[in-house]
């Protein structure tokens, strides 16, 4: 289905807006772009719209964007590959996702380069509606700290360098989005300021800081935490680290995975309680195995095992996810009692505002892009619109 040839129609439907809640509500999209939303009395001049039959018990919420995601249904963002953009744009909106961040990790430099140049042209000159959308790039590693690596191979991890970036940074024709950094490092802080001035977001992650260098970080211009909770120093009476300056300093919005196996479900709820719900970003980490069976699967050139819903290097490191953002959606009102609504912000509203794209996605309002989630009664994706095209029904093609 095109949207500028056949404008759809959402019609008797409960939608979340940007300020409300509308029960029985209807959506116009045309040319990609949501046109008119109300309730269903307001509704006029339908004549010419392709009405999508929804059961009139679900819900229309924005679509989900996952600024930290690695790869999905045997495809990752290190293959530097056009087909593994294609199959993780294909395969997202299935769980929600209408946009991400297509998120490399720590290898050789060459290999980082051949990610980069692909992710750049891939999101520059490859990209179409019905799809996810590629909104940029994040760059995790490879200038971490080697004693918070995690499932970061130790021999790549480089100190922070300014000169490698830049260069980077045109290679990928400018679709760096966010940088995860550990600020302890030499250089760190140079490359905060930088990416500060270019508009890029700096995230503390694998990092081994101390409160005070991450106040410092702050300072600089960090504005973001990679995975709150894993591979960074943790809370402690005496050195609050990373997790307390996450916890006490609002000018950081912290990246959460919501899947009970990175972090306890109490451990989300503290979290969220500290945090609000406008200090989370709701993420997957996921990697290739999302989507496939139990197996032995790679990770930048490691062996990871997946099995019940893990995924572990062979020391029982984590490495990276299965999950999907939509799941992470009912996890975290399960973990925490939050409602829908706070939900869609640490999935939607949060992840968009803090890309600063807040002005054409992460809410339904008239004149952004028509990137809208139909849930059914148990949060379940049922349908999924990328820029005004279906990307996903449940049970096939709508009617």
């Amino acid at each position: 289905m095109n949207s500028i040839d056949n404008p759809i129609l959402l019609k008797d439907i409960e939608i979340y807006t940007a300020s409300k809640i509308i029960d029985h509500g209807f959506i116009k999209i045309k040319n990609q772009k949501i046109i008119e939303l109300g309730p269903l009395e307001d509704l006029a001049d339908e004549e010419d719209f392709k009405i999508l039959k929804i059961p009139g018990s679900y819900t229309a919420v924005p679509g989900f964007i996952d600024v930290h995601i690695h790869g999905v249904n045997g495809a990752d963002v290190m293959d530097a590959t056009t087909e593994a953009l294609e199959t993780m744009s294909g395969a997202l909106p299935k769980e929600g996702t209408t946009s991400f961040l297509a998120t490399t990790m720590t290898q050789a430099v060459k290999e980082i380069e051949k990610a980069l140049q692909n992710a750049g042209e891939y999101i520059s000159d490859r990209q179409t509606p019905g799809n996810a959308e590629v909104l940029g790039i994040h760059l995790e590693g490879p200038f971490v700290n080697a004693n918070k690596a995690g499932a970061q191979p130790v021999h790549h991890i480089k100190d922070p360098d300014l000169k490698l970036f830049k260069s980077w940074e045109n290679l990928a024709g400018g679709t760096i989005k966010l940088v995860t950094l550990a600020p302890e490092q030499p250089g760190g802080l140079e490359m905060i300021r930088y990416l500060k001035e270019n508009g890029i977001i700096a995230s503390i992650g694998h990092s081994d800081a101390t409160y005070e260098e991450v106040m410092d970080a702050i300072d600089a211009g960090a504005n973001h935490v990679t995975h709150l909770y894993n591979q960074m120093r943790g809370l402690h009476h005496r050195e609050p680290g990373v997790v307390g300056a996450a916890f006490l300093r609002n000018e950081l919005k912290a990246e959460l995975i919501a899947d009970g196996v990175h972090v306890r479900p109490e451990m989300a709820a503290l979290a969220l309680k500290q945090k609000s719900k406008d200090g989370l970003i709701l993420i997957t980490d996921a990697m290739r195995a999302k989507c496939l069976k139990n197996g032995q699967y790679d990770l930048g050139g490691q062996d990871v095992t997946v099995e019940n819903g893990k995924a572990v290097l062979a020391d029982g490191t984590l490495a990276g996810s299965i999950l999907k953002l939509g799941k992470a959606v009912t996890n975290i009102i399960s973990f925490t009692g939050c409602t829908l609504w706070d939900a869609i912000k640490m999935a939607s509203s949060n992840p968009a505002r803090q890309l600063n794209i807040y002005d054409r996605k992460g809410s339904i309002e008239a004149g952004k892009d028509a990137d809208i989630v139909i849930l059914d009664e148990n949060l379940e994706v049922y349908l999924t619109l990328c820029r005004g095209e279906i990307a996903y029904i449940r049970g096939g093609i709508a009617e």
